[in-house]
Parts: C-alpha cells; sequence; structure tokens
C-alpha cells in the first residue's frame, strides 16, 4: 500500500518581500478573524499593511525568513526513514496553511503520486479551531477543487501521546540538569495564546495543553516548581492566560531562575526564536532580575518524538480515525471533531 503523509503546519515567509503577504493570508483565515470574507479581507489587507514594518524586523533577527519550512522537511524526513525501517511505503507531504507550499500545492503532489491512501497529520499536538481545524477545512476544499477522492483519516490530535511526552520529558530533564547549583527555579510551560472567546466558545486547546503538561509532569523523578502560560498575545481581545511575559516578572520578584519550556510548538520559529529567546530570554530578563533563564528546546526531530508520530500514522492507515483515544478525548461542551 501506498500512504501519503500530510503534514499540516501555519508556515512562515520564507523572505523579507514575502511578510506582508504571509500576514494578509493570516488574518484572511476565517478561523483567526471570524467575520464575513465582505469585511475580512480588507481588514486583513489593513492589518498586514500596518504590521508588516515590526514582522519584517522580527524575521531579520533570525536570518530574514522562518525556519519554519526547512524543520518540518526535516521532520518529514525523519518520519519516511522510519516509517520505511518499519516496512511501511509511505511519502510525506508537506502542506502549509498561509505561505508555500500551500496545501493545495500538497494536494496537487499528492494526487499526482496517486497512493492508496492519505493520512493527514498536523503538527499541532493540541486542537484548536484556529490551528488543525482550519488546515483541515483548507485541505477538503483544496481536495474538492482537484477531485482527490482517494480514501483519508484525519488524526485530530495528540496531546498526550506518549513518544511526544516522552520527548518533551527528557528535554525538561536536561534543563533541569543545567541548573545552578544553589538557586530555585520555576518552570514555565509556555503555549501560543488564544482569545478567551474562542475557548469559552468550546475550543479545546487550552485543556488539552494543560494535559500535555500533566502527563510530562508524570514523567519526572523529582517534583518542580511549575506553571502553565501563555504568549504571543495581539489585539485588544482578553485572552487566555497567565502571560508568559507576567509570569517571567512575577518569578524574577522571587529571585527565582526560570526555565521555558514550548509546549504547544514542535519546531523552532519566530516564537521561539524571536519571543522567547530574544525578547524574553535577552531583554526581559534583565528587566525582570531573572538571576538565570534557560530555554528548552522544541521537540524537532527528537526520536521519541517522530516514534510517536509514525505510531499515529500506521494506527491512522488501519482505520477510519484516530486520535490518542479511541473516542473523543475532549470533555464536553468542548469538541475536537472526533468521535461522539
Amino acid at each position: 500500500m501506498k500512504l501519503a503523509v500530510v503534514l499540516f503546519n501555519l508556515g512562515g515567509p520564507d523572505s523579507i518581500e514575502a511578510v506582508r503577504p504571509f500576514l494578509r493570508n493570516l488574518f484572511a483565515d476565517p478561523a483567526i478573524i471570524r467575520l464575513p470574507s465582505i469585511l475580512r479581507y480588507p481588514l486583513a489587507r489593513f492589518i498586514a499593511a500596518r504590521r508588516a514594518g515590526v514582522a519584517r524586523g522580527m524575521y531579520e533577527r533570525i536570518g530574514g525568513r522562518s525556519p519554519l519550512l526547512a524543520e518540518t522537511e526535516a521532520q518529514a524526513l525523519a518520519l519516511t526513514a522510519l516509517l520505511a525501517k518499519d516496512g511501511t511505503a509511505a511519502r510525506c507531504f508537506i502542506a502549509m496553511r498561509h505561505w508555500h507550499p500551500f496545501t493545495v500545492e500538497a494536494a496537487m503532489a499528492v494526487k499526482a503520486w496517486a497512493p492508496d491512501r492519505i493520512v493527514l497529520l498536523p503538527l499541532y499536538p493540541q486542537y484548536s479551531t484556529t490551528t488543525t481545524a482550519s488546515a483541515f477545512d483548507e485541505w477538503n476544499r483544496a481536495a474538492r477543487k482537484i477531485h482527490l477522492s482517494t480514501p483519508q483519516t484525519q488524526i485530530c490530535c495528540y496531546p498526550w501521546e506518549q513518544g511526544f511526552i516522552a520527548a518533551e520529558a527528557q528535554l525538561v530533564v536536561g534543563a533541569l540538569k543545567r541548573r545552578k547549583p544553589g538557586l530555585a527555579y520555576r518552570v514555565l510551560f509556555s503555549a501560543h495564546g488564544l482569545p478567551k472567546r474562542i475557548v469559552d466558545k468550546g475550543d479545546p486547546y487550552q485543556w488539552q495543553v494543560e494535559k500535555t503538561v500533566d502527563a510530562i509532569l508524570r514523567q519526572l523523578a523529582e517534583p518542580i516548581d511549575w506553571q502553565v502560560c501563555y504568549q504571543s498575545r495581539v489585539g485588544p481581545l482578553e485572552w487566555i492566560g497567565p502571560p508568559t511575559d507576567e509570569e517571567i516578572r512575577r518569578t524574577g520578584k522571587e529571585g527565582k531562575g526560570v526555565i521555558v519550556v514550548p509546549i504547544a510548538f514542535v519546531s523552532e520559529h519566530s516564537e521561539t526564536l524571536v519571543e522567547l529567546d530574544l525578547d524574553y530570554g535577552e531583554h526581559l530578563v534583565r528587566e525582570a532580575r531573572v538571576p538565570d533563564y534557560i530555554r528548552v528546546s522544541t521537540v524537532r526531530t527528537h526520536l521519541r518524538f517522530i516514534e510517536g508520530l509514525a505510531r499515529l500514522v500506521i494506527a491512522a492507515s488501519q482505520s477510519a480515525s484516530v486520535t490518542c483515544a479511541k473516542t473523543r478525548i475532549c470533555p464536553a461542551p468542548m469538541c475536537c471533531g472526533f468521535l461522539p
């Protein structure tokens, strides 16, 4: 059986010139700005024009482009090799939501390869309507457009998949070994934030993030001082919290070191390399008088993480539906779009 595995991610600009159109695509996504298209598209153009200058400056600080595609390509190669080792004839395709390779490009490549089955694998461990659901909706539109009717399975989410959790736990343990003797530390599990109104409407993302952290804590051999927090707030809306920057300030006031774990990102990109490393790690920690700052890597191509993805793919190739449980994992009224 020829198996196509489609890896979904957000995407990022591949040059400084691409920053503004990338932002326009991002804010034109109906999952991001929930307005009718007649209002959403002009607003997206306005926001992109207004934020392009700051965003260009951000990407200039990390080499003039997003590293997300290269990171995802490395994960695709690692996953393909591991599946081949287990005897699965699989090929990975990359579908970015807001920049090249766009989802329709991936769908066309999959159709040309003519697989027997397709597995849709979001690189978002925790489900959200703003990420996973948006990616699946775009894939379905693209598949209809090019008349791609190959049987497919969606992997909804995997917030406590054992390989993902093992990889995160190993990275946290490695950071704990780097602590300075005699200094107390707080571990901040930082995830991308969401407007509170989205969560209030039943989006399970925050609940799943917290369950991911619970699973990691159970893997640690020692108790730690910890906090779940959320980064990347934009706009005037109320966002879920507490905010990561405020938690760093609070920890600094208590005279403790900070260990930051990017818990909802599986690849390095602007929010880790700029926000966590530069804005927080170089500037905020001095302002907040944090005595030590350790930033844990994302799981990237960690063997345990890739092994977990491979298990999910193999299970999905043999089933009409798959997640980290046989039934819906989110409590009512939350819904991750899976089995009732």
